[in-house]
């Protein structure tokens, strides 16, 4: 049994040595180890063998199996290697100094407003915060001075949850959270200045210039002596960065429960300069900003004393600003997930640039 173990030790030595792929390998694991392999054939030949004998025999036979199969493995693992350098000795030489020419993929346009926006703002001091598109009846409506009943609410088709929620139907459903969060800045002397950004819905009728899914910037700063002239420097100063040129806008008297006085801010319709177009209806202005003075019973339900301290909040509309920054004619391109009108935008990319042929 020694003999004809070593020998089938010696006659496999000779063959897996020889073998350069790993379906060789796979022939000669069949060839000693299948069912009709020698192996296999010196386990039946274990009941031929006096019994005192089986044992020592047996364990010659198992040995002789585990190095068949160690060896198998290990010059397995031996030709992969082999393989996978010869793979990658024959590859293509690669010149690191050769300007590659991929396709990128871009960011939404909505998204580049936004970013842009953030950045204007927080170089101004503005702190940047997130709030839930899923908000509570308290938080989108009775915080911000529109108790249940009240006539405001009519100015706003909601989406309700069987929940006894709400979507957020504007980004100022955020801001009784944000002035109590931020009160202690009030108490160190210094002013709450913050903007907070995010998607808002309305069961609104779809046309060129209104969606059900838009988004939205509150922006809010509350101190001491804090008037109506500030606001209006800081729209002015973020529009002409935005828009890198001045602009045209207007001030019109609005009504929001929220702020007192409350007013719209327009801007000149940049697609069609004022002449009127469909995006703006004919009117030659777009509604981008809502604005004014936060009312009392706001500040105090942040906590906060109106005798006090005084602040301005406006309701930025990323979306139409959007539409201004790069020319967009119908605000239900940026929802069409048409990649071919989306992917061509940038955070450079100026309506002037079109009519200059840039």
């Amino acid at each position: 049994m020694l003999e004809n173990a070593n020998a089938l030790k010696e006659q496999f030595l000779e063959k897996v040595n020889s073998a350069v792929s790993s379906a060789e390998l796979e022939q000669l694991r069949i060839e000693f180890l299948g069912k009709k392999g020698p192996i296999t054939s010196l386990m039946s030949e274990l009941r031929n063998i006096p019994n005192e004998q089986k044992k020592e025999a047996g364990q010659i036979i198992n040995e002789v199996k585990q190095f068949i199969e160690k060896t198998l493995t290990e010059k397995n693992d031996e030709i992969k290697k082999k393989e996978e350098d010869a793979l990658i000795n024959s590859a293509e030489d690669y010149d690191v100094s050769f300007p590659l020419n991929e396709d990128k993929g871009s960011y939404h346009p909505i998204t580049l407003v936004q970013r842009e926006v953030e950045d204007i703002f927080a170089g101004m001091g503005f702190s940047i915060e997130d709030y839930d598109e899923i908000v509570d009846d308290y938080h989108c409506f009775e915080a911000l001075n529109i108790p249940k009943h009240h006539p405001a609410r009519d100015m706003q088709d909601t989406y309700y949850l069987s929940s006894n929620q709400l979507l957020k139907t504007h980004t100022s459903a955020a801001q009784n959270a944000i002035l109590i969060k931020y009160k202690k800045e009030l108490e160190a002397n210094r002013p709450i200045r913050v903007i907070f950004p995010g998607r808002c819905f309305r069961n609104e009728k779809i046309d060129a210039c209104h969606e059900n899914t838009f988004f939205q910037m509150e922006g809010i700063m509350v101190d001491k002596d804090i008037s109506i002239s500030n606001l209006i420097y800081f729209m002015k100063t973020m529009l002409s960065e935005v828009f890198n040129r001045d602009v045209t806008v207007r001030l019109r008297p609005g009504f929001f429960p929220f702020v007192e006085p409350g007013f719209e801010l327009d801007i000149q319709c940049l697609i069609c300069g004022g002449d009127g177009c469909p995006s703006c209806k004919g009117s030659g202005w777009l509604e981008l900003c809502p604005c004014g003075m936060i009312h009392p019973n706001v500040l105090s339900m942040g906590g906060i004393d109106p005798e006090e301290y005084t602040g301005f909040a406006f309701g930025l509309g990323l979306t139409r600003l959007a539409m201004m920054r790069y020319g967009i004619k119908d605000i239900r391109v940026f929802n069409s997930c048409n990649l071919k009108s989306l992917s061509q935008f940038t955070n450079r990319t100026f309506i002037d640039d079109e009519k200059e042929g840039k």
